[in-house]
């Protein structure tokens, strides 16, 4: 695959995550207060950094699992066929489940996913996504906590990639092709 040229101009720098997922922990610790065990379920790859940030900040007994769907490949436009290329490894059935998600932009996967938990009988279920595009929606679907909400640009940085690539910034960043 020949990739062409591009630059990242930062959009979200790595401070303003970090406040954004103090306040949202907050919110989570008082939906989820009381809970024996909190089974946070990262969607790979995109949500591995997020996760890692978020697991860390809050302050409940935590089980983190992780199921790994796609709609993308490698490139910029969703399939809109999501497949399950990775499920759980412990049932949920009874459980307090929070699902984190990196990006929300058609809403195809966060829509199938949560169908999928669903099925499954927990006893809470809850999801939160870094980061929402709503003017990409394709279907009626929205989390139940958003880190910020940006407009229709490609992006990267902080776990999320193109091409497998720019994972490892410590921002989120917009892709501009040169």
């Amino acid at each position: 695959m020949s990739e062409r040229p591009y630059v990242i101009d930062q959009m979200i720098s790595a401070k303003a995550i970090a406040a954004r997922i103090e306040t949202l922990c907050d919110e989570i610790q008082s939906e989820f207060a009381g809970t024996d065990k909190l089974v946070v379920v990262g969607l790979l790859r995109g949500s591995f950094v997020f996760i890692a940030d978020l697991v860390r900040e809050l302050n409940l007994p935590i089980e983190v699992d992780f199921l790994e769907a796609s709609s993308y490949g490698d490139g910029m436009e969703s399939s809109r066929e999501v497949r399950i290329l990775k499920d759980l490894r412990g049932a949920i059935e009874g459980r307090d489940v929070l699902v984190v998600e990196d990006i929300v932009d058609t809403g195809f996967t966060m829509q199938h996913v949560i169908r999928l938990l669903k099925g499954r009988k927990p006893s809470k279920l809850r999801t939160i996504a870094l980061l929402d595009k709503p003017s990409r929606r394709e279907v009626e679907v929205k989390a139940d906590w958003t880190g910020f909400e940006i407009p229709d640009e490609f992006v990267v940085g902080y776990g999320i990639d193109y091409a497998q690539r720019n994972r490892n910034l410590p921002f989120i960043g917009k892709v501009r092709f040169t």
